[in-house]
């Protein structure tokens, strides 16, 4: 919300990190996304749990994974930091009803795997 008083801009990270990569402006959205990795990393150090070193699924399932959620943010007008956390701040519809949809498949999906799949 600092970001939208501040500078007048959504800190939606989707936004942020495509235009970050192709549009104008890009220090600044680089700068912010190294922020977010570094904040994790930081918060991991400051916990003191170690990092994950083996993953837990295979490599390409994770790039396929990461391409379908890019897709759908695209697809979607934005992502739940931009819809949930600054568009329900600013009291718009469209970002209430996407946040619900959200929401719900999350539920959904949790469901599905813990209760109807093992």
């Amino acid at each position: 919300m600092m970001m939208l008083f501040l500078l007048g801009r959504v800190a939606g990270i989707s936004g942020i990190f495509w235009a970050g990569l192709v549009g104008p402006e890009r220090s600044w959205r680089l700068m912010f996304i190294a922020g977010l990795a570094l904040g994790g990393l930081s918060a991991y150090q400051i916990v003191g749990l170690p990092l994950p070193t083996t993953p837990q699924q295979p490599l390409w399932l994770a790039a396929l994974a990461g391409i379908l959620v890019g897709a759908g943010t695209r697809i979607g007008s934005g992502c739940t930091s931009g819809h949930s956390v600054c568009g329900i701040g600013r009291r718009s519809p469209r970002s209430l009803a996407a946040t619900m949809v959200f929401i719900s498949a999350g539920i959904a999906t949790v469901y599905l795997t813990r209760h109807l799949m093992g």
